[in-house]
């Protein structure tokens, strides 16, 4: 249950927007909401990756979508940090899903005339955070800090960022490339700025009840873009028994991903992160390890594009790359994650990958919806291993690592 937010000028509503500790972190209704953005924004990016498909313009996806889910991924920390009921974290919720949203829509030309567009919104959006938070927490000095170190960094990467968006194709993507480095690396660093020193260890507590549910909300998103593509990519142009086969295989594929996911690690996430002893590794941790397998969700959505368009005939390279290498990223993020959770990997998950890549040479022969019922075999084969080792055993407990 949600307290009311306080009256304007009362001595609550004076207080910095900073979560009291023992309030409740459940995801509130604007979180959910601002989440609709992600939906419009991972299906334009696995739909433009098959748009003249090659290496480039894979890469060109990859950096699109690690931009994407890194606005994502730091205003989830801003709601984990600061008190979302509060009227100002509401309206930099509000501002922050405008811009996202604007981003989203300069996706299909984000390396063509719209680079601009993408490029500053992503920089407003992390330096309007801190411009409006620093402010707002000036009370708390140690919170003000915080907020200090981690708008200096996304200072440094605007430089990246800013020129990459004037510059041709090629030299943006290693722009952009240089840009998401510095991002990335500050936050695993703990935004160290001389003179100021790192973010503090007291201050990089999280939630496990919020931090956990937000992931696994943004895994079912990137299952969201999969069945969107299904629905919207189902065929009538060929025969009704090709179409059901292809529509069979890529439900069924979007289905074992999930249950992978969720299969004990998923549904444990909340309690490891709770029984760590240092549970702010997770802090470090999750959106990469969640990064690959949302990656692995949308190049999988990619290949359910390919497939749903033509089943039949020589499956290319490229093709072939996408159909079984979205499976294979999925299935590194997992094995990730699995550490995270259990501080062991299972030896499914890099058989999968060992599989598909066995697999991948044959898969050139033959029609694209036999490449595809390849990584449906290869997933259901991970699924059964996974049912095997816990049927019939008791819940096994998180033992994430020290």
């Amino acid at each position: 249950m949600h307290l009311p937010a306080p009256e304007p000028g009362s001595p609550q509503a004076r207080r910095p927007p900073v979560r009291d500790p023992e309030a409740p972190r459940r995801v509130t209704l604007l979180e959910l909401f601002f989440d609709l953005v992600y939906v419009v924004a991972l299906a334009l990016i696995s739909r433009g990756m098959v748009d003249h498909l090659d290496w480039h313009r894979a890469a060109q996806a990859l950096i699109m979508l690690a931009a994407v889910w890194w606005t994502w991924v730091i205003t989830t920390l801003v709601t984990d940090l600061y008190d979302p009921e509060r009227t100002e974290i509401k309206l930099l919720i509000s501002a922050v899903m405008f811009g996202a949203l604007l981003m989203t829509t300069a996706i299909p030309a984000a390396f063509d005339d719209r680079g601009i567009v993408f490029a500053a919104t992503y920089v407003a959006i992390h330096l309007g955070r801190g411009l409006f938070l620093m402010p707002a927490v000036r009370r708390e000095p140690q919170t003000q800090r915080r907020a200090v170190r981690i708008f200096l960094w996304f200072v440094v990467s605007a430089i990246p960022w800013l020129i990459g968006a004037f510059v041709s194709d090629d030299v943006r993507l290693v722009c952009w490339t240089i840009a998401l480095a510095i991002d990335y690396i500050g936050f695993r660093l703990a935004y160290p700025v001389p003179g100021l020193g790192v973010v503090p260890e007291q201050q990089r507590n999280v939630t496990a009840e919020h931090l956990s549910e937000r992931y696994q909300q943004f895994f079912i998103i990137a299952l969201g873009d999969a069945i969107l593509t299904i629905g919207s990519m189902f065929s009538t142009a060929h025969n009704e028994a090709e179409n059901i086969a292809v529509f069979a295989v890529t439900f069924l594929t979007t289905l074992l991903l999930w249950r992978i996911y969720v299969h004990k690690s998923g549904q444990l996430l909340p309690l490891a992160i709770k029984g760590s002893a240092s549970p702010n590794k997770f802090l470090f941790t999750a959106p990469y390890t969640h990064l690959l397998m949302v990656a692995g969700v949308v190049t999988t959505a990619s290949g359910f594009d390919l497939v749903l368009h033509e089943p039949t005939g020589r499956t290319p390279p490229a093709w072939a790359a996408v159909i079984l290498g979205g499976p294979a990223l999925f299935l590194a993020g997992r094995a990730s994650f699995e550490y995270e959770v259990f501080s062991r990997v299972s030896p499914s998950r890099p058989g999968g990958v060992l599989a598909l890549l066995t697999i991948a040479p044959a898969v050139l022969f033959l029609a694209p919806v036999f490449a595809s019922l390849g990584a449906l075999l290869v997933l259901a084969g991970v699924a059964y291993a996974d049912f095997r080792r816990s049927y019939g055993k008791p819940p096994e407990a998180p033992a994430p690592p020290h």
